[in-house]
């Protein structure tokens, strides 16, 4: 069940490859995510020192959240993912140009995950295709909609 998604990741970048990874998260994190309240327009996923970290997201904290923590709402997030997996896209981002982007936060057993892309950055020229491209398509399904009448 999808929480979040990143919208703003496919208008900007071509998604090739995707990844599941868990998120270490605090139990406040949780109980926002769980309301509702959670943001990835501006994030993205860095690698440092053979970890992956998830920079930007934003997590707004409950008004009742604990009283003896003191919530950081853009804290950095350590992601996790099989040392395989992470030495894959290590290798894939410095050598070939990837981007690391969050896609979607869902629920998996329980648990909430995070799925990531390796992504290629679009031209100006590749959004306005894909827009036209989007457009033709809501226009033809508006024509099939009236033929149906």
């Amino acid at each position: 069940m999808s929480i979040i998604q990143n919208k703003k990741a496919f208008h900007d970048y071509f998604v090739e490859d995707r990844y599941e990874a868990g998120i270490v998260l605090q139990g406040w994190e949780v109980k926002a995510i769980r309301a509702g309240r959670a943001n990835l327009k501006e994030a993205y996923v860095t690698i440092n020192n053979g970890e992956l970290y998830l920079f930007g997201s934003h997590i707004s904290p409950l008004t009742a959240a604990s009283t003896h923590i003191l919530p950081e709402p853009l804290r950095t997030r350590k992601l996790l993912l099989h040392a395989a997996e992470i030495n894959k896209l290590i290798g894939k981002v410095q050598r070939a140009g990837y981007t690391l982007m969050p896609l979607d936060m869902h629920y998996k057993g329980g648990r909430v995950k995070l799925e990531i892309g390796l992504a290629k950055g679009k031209k100006e020229h590749d959004k306005r295709a894909t827009e036209k491209e989007r457009e033709g398509k809501r226009e033809a399904q508006q024509a099939m909609k009236k033929e149906r009448r």
